[in-house]
């Protein structure tokens, strides 16, 4: 099999970026794959230090069959470095698994990429396939959602040619057709107000525009029904992360191939749905609490 590349991107966090590194040099086909490994320069005075000691030990790293390491010379932020790295890379290999500093994988995570980057490559309704699922329990071994994530996937040069760097094109047509409450998951995430967001310089999200540009298309992403991707970076330590445990996951340690019918799976959306909602019961219960301890 011609193994896709693997793009890193990382800044000013050496413990993430350890983990990050570590467990994908675990996986089966670590030492097959190619590995770039793009760091972003310090955004300002206070970052130097960090993203110095970062710099210093990606030169260390071994285990992969080559590794290029692309060593930002001024700061290009986090979207605008993972749209270029990824259309750069893509564009060179015709396929790409793309991972961040912040994302510990299973030792199947690679297998479980490749094997369907080969399965579903000449099927065009197809955007992307993700490594990382919600805690949610009863989910099928693997399944389609519409759309495109970003904690931990892979996609064709074909398929990232329709990404959208514009916002405010992908959010006109959005409202031209009124699909906004599917896009937020019939009003369980709020997707429609991160591309508001991001269109008016709240957020930076690339993720959210490749979300969109998916979704617009009537794409579909493969999801496992377990995680192959563990996100450690809830902790407040990097870019638009809060602290949160309840994205926390055991990672799957198995792998079974495996192509299933290209359709959205009615049921596995309804189950994100509801999980969309606990967290934002979740969160409503905390403020609440947080008041009454303050008025106590």
């Amino acid at each position: 099999m011609n193994l896709a590349p693997i793009v890193l991107f990382v800044y000013n966090r050496l413990w993430h970026t350890q983990q990050t590194v570590e467990a994908l040099q675990k996986n089966e086909l670590a030492n097959q794959s190619e590995l770039f490994i793009y760091s972003d320069a310090p955004k300002n005075e206070n970052a130097v230090n960090s993203v110095a000691e970062v710099r210093e030990y990606i030169k260390s790293i071994d285990g992969f069959k080559k590794i290029t390491i692309v060593e930002r010379d001024k700061n290009w932020g986090l979207a605008n470095s993972i749209i270029d790295g990824v259309t750069n890379i893509v564009n060179k290999y015709g396929k790409v698994v793309v991972l961040e500093d912040d994302l510990v994988t299973s030792p199947y995570f690679l297998r479980y990429m490749n094997d369907n980057l080969e399965i579903y490559k000449d099927e065009k309704s197809v955007a992307s396939i993700h490594g990382y699922i919600y805690p949610i329990e009863n989910l099928p071994n693997s399944f389609f959602i519409k759309g495109a994530d970003c904690w931990g996937w892979a996609t064709w040069k074909d398929r990232w040619s329709l990404f959208e760097s514009d916002g405010q094109k992908l959010l006109d047509e959005l409202l031209s057709r009124n699909l906004q409450r599917e896009a937020d998951f019939n009003n369980s995430y709020g997707f429609t107000k991160m591309l508001k967001n991001q269109i008016a310089g709240k957020n930076n999200s690339w993720a959210v525009r490749w979300y969109m540009s998916s979704f617009l298309k009537d794409m579909l992403t493969l999801y496992p029904g377990k995680s192959y991707v563990q996100n450690i970076g809830n902790d407040s330590s990097g870019t638009h992360c809060s602290t949160s445990d309840m994205y926390t996951i055991n990672l799957n340690n198995s792998y079974i191939e495996e192509k299933i019918e290209i359709k959205e799976d009615s049921e596995a959306r309804e189950k994100m749905e509801l999980f969309f909602l606990s967290i934002k019961k979740n969160l409503f219960q905390k403020i609440v609490n947080k008041i009454r301890t303050l008025l106590s």
